[in-house]
């Protein structure tokens, strides 16, 4: 019964220092997770920052006093009011992206560092939309936002958290300055309408008035080219009868060289001369006549003699 008492003593220390040595073991291994970092403590006085990865602890000795997380956060900053330089009330929201760059100073440098930024983004903001009226507010938010997260890590550096951005996610003005606004948006589009329509009118008037210039501009010229062609056409004419009638008269002086021509010329001079004293008998009831000239034969003669003298004439000049 000794034996066997003393056996299952024995059995019994060994089986509880296992334990004990396992939970030992459990207590001073710590595996820290990725984008964390646990803060060591050694009798209530800061040791070490655990970093990803497998760590020791001294067991009885060493706690984890806190758990940061190295990861972006985004965090969300609560409406409140704010004054812009012309005494307009504005309400304004927006969301915080900040991550900790020290986790010593994250956890000792405030007490809640979340809180802290949250806080500290709101006073910036009423303090920098303080510096600028209302109808900059709108336009220049990106500089707002630049400004903001500039003015919040100069103030958040000893509590080892960086703002990355800072972006306002609404501004909403009193109900009186949304009307005011509505008011003058619409009146600004009206009168960017009217400008556009009477643009359009004055660039009409002008297209209209080119228009007619141009074809003013085509009608003269049109004129010009059509007298152009007709005394061109009237000049063609007149050197083509010009040419025929130098044709005739060659033709007929030719002919005129010879004894056949010599008489027709004679039987041409009488018929004319017959038909001149119809033509004056018809017009008149009184035809007074010389007395060699009363008959055609005479005509006939005159003529043959002023020809015959014309013939000398060239005959003697060549």
């Amino acid at each position: 019964m000794f034996i066997e008492d003393l056996l299952g003593l024995i059995f019994s220390f060994w089986t509880g220092l296992a334990v004990l040595i396992i939970i030992l073991l459990k207590s001073s291994i710590k595996f820290v997770p990725q984008n964390r970092a646990y803060v060591v403590e050694r009798f209530g006085k800061y040791n070490q920052t655990m970093e990803a990865g497998l760590n020791m602890l001294v067991p009885f000795i060493d706690k984890v006093a806190y758990e940061r997380s190295l990861k972006e956060q985004a965090v969300d900053v609560p409406s409140q009011a704010a004054i812009t330089r012309d005494n307009i009330s504005l309400v304004v929201d927006g969301v915080l992206y900040l991550k900790v760059l020290d986790p010593y100073k994250a956890s000792y440098g405030v007490d809640n560092y979340v809180y802290a930024v949250t806080q500290l983004a709101q006073t910036t903001m009423r303090s920098e939309i303080g510096k600028i009226e209302l109808d900059k507010t709108f336009e220049e938010r990106e500089s707002l936002n630049v400004n903001i997260v500039n003015a919040i890590n100069v103030a958040a550096e000893p509590w080892g958290v960086q703002v990355l951005r800072y972006e306002i996610k609404d501004i909403e003005p009193p109900r009186t300055v949304l009307e005011a606004m509505e008011r003058q948006m619409k009146a600004e589009r009206d009168k960017r309408a009217t400008i556009l329509e009477s643009e359009g009118d004055r660039q009409a008037a002008i297209n209209v008035a080119e228009g007619a210039k141009h074809a003013q501009v085509l009608a003269a010229e049109a004129e010009k080219a059509e007298q152009i062609l007709r005394a061109e056409g009237e000049a063609q004419a007149i050197i083509a009868v010009a040419e025929a009638q130098a044709r005739a008269l060659e033709t007929v002086g030719r002919v005129a060289d010879t004894k056949e021509g010599q008489k027709a010329i004679q039987l041409d001079l009488a018929e004319k001369a017959i038909a001149a004293k119809e033509a004056i008998a018809k017009d008149s009831t009184v035809v007074l006549l010389p007395e060699n000239s009363s008959n055609a034969a005479n005509v006939v003669a005159e003529a043959m003699t002023i020809i015959n003298t014309l013939n000398s004439g060239n005959n003697v000049a060549q």
